[in-house]
């Protein structure tokens, strides 16, 4: 066995053992490109070993994908299937577990009317609601994981000879969630344990607002009452853990959806809807965002702000240190699953209901009647530097370093 195999082997076991912890009988459920058939025939594999149930692949294909943008009707885009939601919210009712894998070129879509693109993610996203509400509440366990593309290679290391970089991402891949150590799972159990000793502190200090300070942004952020800081591993409603990421290197919570003031800009491209946005800043009135300016897609990010009124308040605040594996790498993956673990980030739309006491058991109205927002949509975007600091102000008022030149200050 090469040396490459048997570092794709850990992966997968990773996968089926750590991100989704498949357990005897479960359905897991894969969606993948058809580029990455292999590692899904692995990942199969050891959910079968490991005693699934079923493991069903939903494919998906980059060229199909642009072909359907650049020619389908019209309508194609507004009427969303009802049997694909219906069918993937029966699964995570009957306990299935959701698997996906990531290989995207960042510009996929370059070129195509971004009404078009806008208007299918809003319609698969507001069919997959009840869906969302389950996964975004730890009902069911899910994992993002991620595996080269030569499209996505050749944007990331545009340097490197061309037969090289397919190679050299895999590498940098592998390196993120730790398979290159003795023992990828030992080493993701202590890992788990770090980001986890780092919430606990957070959660005692209960702090009342946070303030970010860095080029180019000032701002404050309000945090609900009984808002809880969350890390790398959920347990879902059936008491098993799992990872959501991986990498993962954040720990979160919920901001107040009003609570929000200020200026923020990004720090590195977002990569959205097979397009890059970057050297943006978003500007925040009582949680609302009431400004936006970006160099580059600017429709794109003002497509995401018109999803629906949630789409124009954050849902999420990320704390991640700039001396950080990915960070340290100097990689830019044009990716935000890889990306916003490099990087303080926040996330426009949908609220996490488990980052509030009780939050699990909460009814979308009762989560929105406690300050957290609601939407169909959910987008991660960086603004973390070596140069932000953030402090963090207690109900008393007292003011106290969280972050200092992008790094923990505790």
């Amino acid at each position: 066995m090469s040396d490459f195999q048997e570092k794709l082997g850990k992966y997968a076991d990773l996968a089926v053992r750590i991100g989704i912890n498949v357990q005897p009988g479960q359905t897991l459920v894969i969606s993948a490109p058809v580029s990455a058939a292999e590692f899904i025939r692995l990942i199969t594999a050891k959910a079968y070993a490991a005693g699934a149930g079923l493991v069903k692949v939903n494919w998906n294909d980059e060229f199909v994908t642009r072909q359907q943008y650049e020619h389908a009707a019209d309508e194609v885009f507004t009427k969303a299937p009802k049997w694909f939601a219906g069918e993937m919210t029966e699964l995570a009712e009957e306990g299935g577990a959701f698997l996906s894998v990531l290989a995207e070129n960042p510009d996929a879509l370059k070129g195509i009317d971004p009404a078009r693109i806008a208007a299918n993610q809003k319609t698969r996203s507001t069919a997959l609601t009840k869906f969302r509400e389950l996964q975004m509440s730890d009902k069911v366990s899910w994992c993002l994981v991620a595996v080269p593309s030569q499209a996505w290679a050749d944007k990331v290391f545009p340097d490197v000879p061309a037969e090289e970089r397919v190679d050299k991402l895999w590498n940098a891949i592998f390196h993120t969630v730790r398979i290159d150590q003795e023992d990828p799972v030992a080493a993701w159990q202590a890992h788990l344990d770090n980001l986890e000793s780092k919430s606990a502190v957070l959660n005692a200090k209960k702090y009342k607002k946070l303030h970010y300070i860095a080029p180019g942004t000032d701002l404050t952020i309000e945090l609900p009452e009984g808002h809880l800081w969350a890390q790398g591993d959920s347990i879902n409603a059936k008491g098993h853990t799992f990872v959501a990421n991986m990498p993962t290197e954040e720990v979160f919570t919920a901001p107040l959806k009003t609570g929000v003031n200020g200026t923020v800009r990004s720090t590195k491209p977002l990569s959205y809807g097979g397009n890059i946005v970057d050297n943006f800043s978003i500007t925040f009135e009582n949680g609302r965002i009431v400004g936006v300016s970006a160099e580059k897609g600017q429709d794109t990010l003002e497509h995401l702000m018109a999803t629906d009124d949630g789409a124009k308040y954050l849902g999420e605040v990320a704390l991640v240190p700039h001396q950080s594996p990915i960070s340290d790498s100097g990689i830019l993956y044009y990716n935000t699953l890889f990306d916003e673990n490099a990087s303080n980030h926040l996330a426009i739309g949908m609220a996490y209901a488990f980052c509030l006491e009780g939050g699990k058991d909460m009814t979308p109205e009762e989560l929105i009647e406690r300050g957290l927002n609601s939407s169909v949509t959910h987008v991660d975007f960086m603004i973390g530097s070596a140069d932000m600091d953030i402090y963090g102000i207690t109900e008393d008022g007292a003011r106290e370093a969280v972050f200092l030149k992008g790094n923990w200050a505790f």
